[in-house]
């Protein structure tokens, strides 16, 4: 099973973090600038990383330009939201 979550980006960060909200959206700061796609790569990367999933477990559906993204993650979907419910401090 896969999972979809809102994700609002950061880029341009002192450290690269996954958590808070924004809205319905998990908080990604990311170190990486926007520019060619890098800031896109680096919070796919560090939601992998947060989730405890692979990268390429982790897929962009929408947003590639805008500051809001859509991703899916896949694997156990219970385990996944309780994750990312605990990130999102709720």
């Amino acid at each position: 099973m896969a999972v979809r979550v809102a994700i609002r980006v950061g880029p341009g960060a002192s450290r690269t973090r996954v958590g808070g909200g924004h809205g319905d959206a998990l908080v990604v700061k990311v170190t990486a600038r926007a520019v060619e796609g890098r800031a896109t790569e680096a919070a796919l990367r560090a939601v992998a990383d947060a989730l405890g999933v692979r990268r390429r477990d982790v897929t962009l559906v929408s947003g590639a330009t805008s500051r809001d993204k859509v991703v899916e993650v896949a694997g156990d979907e219970t385990e996944i939201r309780a994750k990312i419910d605990g990130l999102r401090g709720s």
